[in-house]
């Protein structure tokens, strides 16, 4: 049975005229929605005629994140009364659920990759959908530059729309040929800021190393949060290390669950932290839960300010992930997931000084990650040098020459 009550109460529907309007007419469409306005669960219900009365078509959301692809997919079976693999189904690595009635496809950016380089004409998907697409992955920002040239030259009729909760939409809308830029508003709640920052200086991030000085301060922060503040703790670290750290100096607080979440976890743990919680929960994430996943009951953020992003070593030819400050449209994502569901407050483990100093944006990481994957497989698609593809951001003549090298 459709839960409509749960399907009414999402600030997307607003949205949906002037969405399904825009497809109607150009066949593209930017979507811009708050995180939990229902741009990944009701959007594509629709748009597959799955509810709302529309005609029937088949629909493939692309997620950046496995974590985040599977909870997208039991999310919608739940607001259809179904179980994942009917209507709504979910492919990633390693892992399949889609049935003979599938009509939505959640699938990781990866695995649509894969897919457009075995069959281009993408056969018998009707709609596109890129979400979390301001994340500015190499490998989404590729797809994106994929997809548009599949719709330029084999499938006009596929429709694609770019979803994000901030994104540079007018870029996006010019990379897809103009694109109507549809906004949907969201319910947020104020959010204190909490300047929390540590006692004494810490070491900076340098490779994968976070001082441990660092990791003991967010552990205590924690603690202060829990003592000042009612509801769910949402406290975001770089890597599964960092995670596995503060857990261990936290310990076992007295009537508080302590739940690790990672693209490693396990399912059981991923399903505990996407449902409320019996007692109340201390949930330590890295950056999966800025934008792609829900925590219900969480009222209070508290912000490591680091993440973790991949960079390149020209000088070396080797490449990896690297801890860095956070950017601030990063820390206006995590802060916001105190205000989802009340109003709540976010403990910045840093100085409000410092605060300015932080990068506008994450880099994109096609200016900085290792382009060898990235020249393959513009090398296979047909356009060795990329300078055909529709990308936001062009890739660097350097890097690219380097990867081409080590290629050949």
């Amino acid at each position: 049975m459709i839960r409509y009550d749960a399907l009414d109460a999402l600030p997307v529907r607003s949205a949906l005229p002037a969405l399904t309007d825009a497809l109607a007419a150009d066949g593209t469409a930017v979507l811009v929605a708050p995180p939990g306005t229902g741009k990944t669960t009701l959007v594509p219900l629709v748009l597959a005629g799955l509810v709302g009365g529309g005609p029937a078509r088949r629909v493939v959301v692309a997620e950046p994140r496995r974590i985040a692809a599977r909870a997208a997919a039991r999310r919608m079976a739940w607001l259809l009364g179904e179980r994942p693999g009917e209507s709504v189904g979910f492919t990633v690595r390693g892992e399949r659920s889609v049935g003979r009635r599938t009509r939505v496809e959640v699938v990781t950016t990866g695995v649509l990759l894969q897919r457009l380089q075995r069959d281009q004409e993408l056969a018998g998907v009707d709609v596109v959908v890129l979400d979390e697409c301001h994340e500015r992955h190499l490998v989404a920002d590729t797809v994106a530059a994929f997809l548009w040239d599949v719709r330029q030259a084999l499938r006009p009729e596929l429709r694609l729309v770019a979803a994000s909760a901030t994104t540079d939409a007018q870029g996006w809308a010019r990379l897809l040929g103009g694109a109507p830029v549809v906004e949907a508003a969201g319910t947020a709640y104020p959010v204190e800021v909490v300047w929390a920052p540590p006692a004494r200086p810490v070491r900076p991030p340098h490779g994968m190393r976070v001082d441990p000085a660092q990791l003991a301060h967010v552990a205590s922060v924690v603690r202060r949060a829990l003592a000042e503040r009612d509801g769910d703790v949402l406290c975001f670290l770089p890597g599964v290390g960092e995670i596995a750290r503060v857990a261990g100096q936290l310990g076992a607080p007295a009537g508080v669950e302590v739940l690790q979440v990672h693209g490693r976890a396990p399912a059981a743990v991923q399903e505990a932290v996407l449902s409320p919680g019996e007692r109340r929960r201390v949930v330590l994430a890295t950056s999966v839960a800025e934008s792609s996943l829900t925590v219900p009951g969480v009222r209070v953020v508290v912000d490591s300010g680091l993440a973790r992003e991949p960079r390149v070593d020209h000088a070396r030819g080797l490449s990896g992930l690297t801890t860095v400050r956070a950017s601030r449209a990063a820390g206006r994502q995590r802060a916001g997931r105190a205000g989802r569901e009340a109003p709540g407050a976010v403990y910045r483990c840093w100085a409000e000084a410092e605060d300015g100093r932080l990068p506008a944006f994450p880099a994109p990481e096609i200016k900085v990650a290792d382009l060898t994957s990235f020249a393959l497989q513009t090398a296979c698609w047909g356009d060795p040098d990329a300078s055909g593809l529709a990308l936001l951001d062009p890739p660097p003549g350097g890097a690219m020459a380097a990867a081409r090298a080590a290629l050949a």
